[in-house]
């Protein structure tokens, strides 16, 4: 039996472990940019996350105008959050808030919504299928 040398090893060990996936790794994240204008105010899309996956949509808004977010979803640990670009604190928070928002934007920017499950559904690896209406208007 041929053995190879400890050096051969030891490279192969190591790129195992850097070309392996890690199990700490970032779940996937579906990023979406939506282009709401005066022609077209309103964006539905139906989508599907599973565990920790998120999916995350981002739309240009001004201040004074209206978002309105609506999440349909049979999971009942489905919801959205509404963060601002440059800003710490979350604009909406679904999990306490529940899963439609409507209010005037505070300031001109990007503006993300992030569909997540409540980490006991993500946990046991749910599987939930949603819709989402996102609306901005003068």
């Amino acid at each position: 039996m041929l053995r190879r040398p400890l050096p051969i090893r030891a490279s192969l060990l190591l790129a195992a472990l850097v070309f392996a996936t890690p199990a700490w790794s970032a779940d996937p994240v579906h990023k979406e940019n939506v282009e709401l204008t005066a022609g077209k105010n309103t964006h539905s899309v139906k989508g599907k996350i599973k565990g920790y996956a998120t999916a995350e949509y981002t739309l240009t808004g001004k201040a004074g105008q209206t978002l309105s977010v609506k999440l349909k979803t049979k999971l009942s640990s489905n919801y959205f959050n509404i963060r601002q670009q440059g800003q710490d604190e979350a604009l909406f928070i679904g999990s306490t808030s529940g899963n439609s928002f409507q209010a005037k934007l505070p300031a001109d920017g990007a503006y993300t919504v992030q569909v997540y499950l409540m980490r006991n559904a993500a946990r046991r690896n749910a599987v939930a299928s949603y819709s989402l209406e996102m609306g901005l208007r003068d």
